[in-house]
């Protein structure tokens, strides 16, 4: 499991890419990814998910790392 935000700059949703390589909406599970949220406790519950039951994102949307503070060094097109 590879943790992203995608969408356009300022309106990210957090996402996951699955086993299969799949972009998946964690927006349901997760409000945003910042440090505080990415602390044992919701990286615990985000090993619970079962990643098949997650809404697939459709299209090819921006996509860049899962902490917004480290966008400007890492956004990539999927």
């Amino acid at each position: 499991m590879k943790l992203v935000r995608y969408g356009n700059p300022g309106k990210e949703k957090p996402g996951l890419i699955d086993a299969d390589g799949k972009l998946r909406d964690l927006s349901a599970a997760v409000k945003d990814f910042s440090g505080d949220q990415l602390g044992e406790a919701t990286l615990a519950k985000l090993r619970k998910l079962k990643t098949d039951k997650l809404p697939l994102v459709k299209g090819s949307p921006r996509m860049g790392c899962p902490v917004p503070s480290c966008a400007a060094s890492c956004i990539w097109k999927r």
